[in-house]
């Protein structure tokens, strides 16, 4: 069905959820009689919990999916359902701002979003789902600051790859604790990898997804991690995909193993893997996909204190170089012409004092060959240089720019120069690159570091490398931007002990980053 949704048409559905968002009905919940009669409705319908995203001054994105039986296609009726849905403004749902009804529709999966308008700036909020008589569970969410806010602070978690396989999601219950405002989610939410009979929790299925019954399935499994659906049903999540949502190291419509994948057969996966993807995450029907093809880079306001830049840096590059003089081809593109633009006017006018890049790919060099010479990872923006080089050049223009990573599996946090060839040249910015959630494991630290510490040398603009699972954790203040490197014990268990390895400050109008 996603290839029929054509620009006009999305359009409609934009509009259709901001109407629906802002109409308020006079009761909570629409008495049974008021509905169309519908097929019955399996019990337990709310298995994937709830989840809200993309949060506005005045809005935000709420989300479910009707899946009694998640892990086989959901376990839906063919048949369209009507859902009711309530916000708050506290946690009994005594008072009560907006309520409405939304459509559950076999087409996307039987998933909800409301698009809900009318709310107050930087107000906590409550929500929940009814349908067929059966209740979600609760959850909270946050809108942002009124548009002219020039004080206050900003609390965000940064996340990123989570591996089904190599752990349990034991860093979110860390999050949850610190209760940060906004969950920034930047890539490789489901890995795409066949099941292993070795592995810490085994993927469901027998293969690698390709059609959209196996991506949904894929989503599902993700979704009943407990840890994960807390921390969704918590806090409004920001999210974008990489790779392994749809297939490892894919650029464009090329795959990683083109002798093994068609170009037509790519790209039925692709229009799976996107349309699973926005069936499953808390995003506005701006994202509905066309095909092949959805709109994932957008920009979000945090009053005067914070703009936050959401790149796609998957959909729109060139196919990866294989050689040092391939990455350094003018040619090469990681964003694309229109979204290069985009960016670029973004951060010009931006009236924010913070300026952050949420950026699925590490921006700064990772120079892997000590001594002479440079060897760099070709997938990550080390692989497009000229457009990376020209794109620094313009942060030296820009106040306060900070680029939010991740897809590394470690933390590394850098400064980020000018001209990284010159290790004169000015820094003009900062880059975490966050760790993962699970990804990897519970690696060994002496080796990594055995292996890493030693590249330090020739790479002087890293501050901070290790290899612990866990999150970065950041407190916005006009200020300055002070940052955790939260950690946690093991992912190999459900339960973990969490800690700060490392904490850092990046100062307004000081750019770069330093070690407290």
């Amino acid at each position: 069905m996603t290839g029929l949704v054509t620009p006009d048409r999305r359009r409609f559905l934009a509009a259709g959820a901001a109407v629906l968002g802002a109409a308020a009905t006079a009761q909570l919940w629409l008495p049974a009689t008021a509905r169309a009669a519908e097929a019955p409705l399996p019990d337990g319908v709310f298995t994937l919990g709830v989840a809200s995203g993309d949060p506005l001054p005045d809005g935000i994105v709420l989300w479910t999916r009707l899946a009694p039986d998640p892990l086989a296609g959901g376990g839906m009726p063919d048949a369209v359902f009507s859902v009711e849905w309530e916000i708050a403004e506290d946690d009994r749902f005594g008072r009560g701002v907006r309520s409405g009804t939304a459509e559950a529709r076999p087409e996307y999966g039987h998933s909800v979003h409301v698009d809900v308008r009318g709310l107050r700036p930087d107000r906590s909020y409550w929500y929940r789902f009814r349908a067929g008589g059966q209740l979600s569970p609760a959850g909270r969410t946050r809108t942002a600051p009124h548009p002219h806010r020039r004080g206050g602070s900003l609390r965000v978690a940064l996340a990123s790859c989570q591996n089904w396989q190599h752990g349990y999601f034991t860093p979110y219950a860390d999050m949850l604790a610190q209760d940060p405002d906004f969950v920034l989610f930047v890539g490789d939410y489901i890995y795409e990898s066949a099941p292993t009979a070795s592995s810490v929790r085994r993927h469901e299925g027998k293969g690698e997804p390709y059609t959209l019954v196996q991506y949904r399935n894929r989503y599902a499994q993700y979704r009943t991690d407990p840890d994960l659906a807390a921390m969704h049903a918590h806090a409004p999540w920001v999210v974008t995909f990489d790779d392994h949502e749809v297939d490892n190291d894919w650029a464009g419509e090329i795959p990683q193993d083109p002798d093994k994948q068609s170009h037509d057969a790519f790209v039925a996966r692709l229009t799976a893997a996107f349309q699973a993807y926005y069936e499953h995450m808390p995003v506005r029907a701006t994202a509905i996909p066309d095909g092949p093809h959805i709109q994932m880079y957008r920009r979000l306001e945090f009053g005067r204190l914070a703009r936050l830049n959401v790149l796609d840096t998957r959909q729109f590059r060139t196919d990866q170089a294989t050689t040092q003089a391939g990455a350094e081809d003018p040619s090469m593109t990681m964003l694309g012409a229109a979204q290069k633009q985009w960016l670029l006017d973004g951060l010009r006018d931006s009236p924010a004092r913070w300026n952050l890049i949420a950026s699925q790919i590490m921006m700064a060099e990772t120079d892997l060959l000590l001594g002479e010479g440079k060897l760099w990872f070709y997938d990550a923006w080390d692989g497009y240089q000229a457009e990376r080089n020209a794109l620094l050049e313009e942060f030296a223009g820009i106040r306060n720019p900070v680029v939010l990573s991740g897809d590394r599996h470690l933390t590394m946090i850098s400064d980020l120069k000018e001209d990284f060839a010159d290790p004169d040249s000015d820094v003009v910015g900062a880059e975490f690159v966050g760790t993962s959630i699970s990804s990897n494991g519970d690696q060994d630290q002496a080796a990594f570091h055995a292996q890493w510490d030693p590249l330090m040398a020739d790479n002087p603009h890293w501050k901070v490398i290790d290899a612990h699972r866990g999150y970065h954790l950041f407190d916005i203040r006009r200020d300055c931007i002070d940052a955790q490197v939260r950690v946690v014990d093991t992912v190999l268990g459900p339960q973990a002990t969490a800690s700060t390895l490392a904490r850092l400050r990046v100062e307004s109008d000081e750019p770069g980053v330093q070690v407290v």
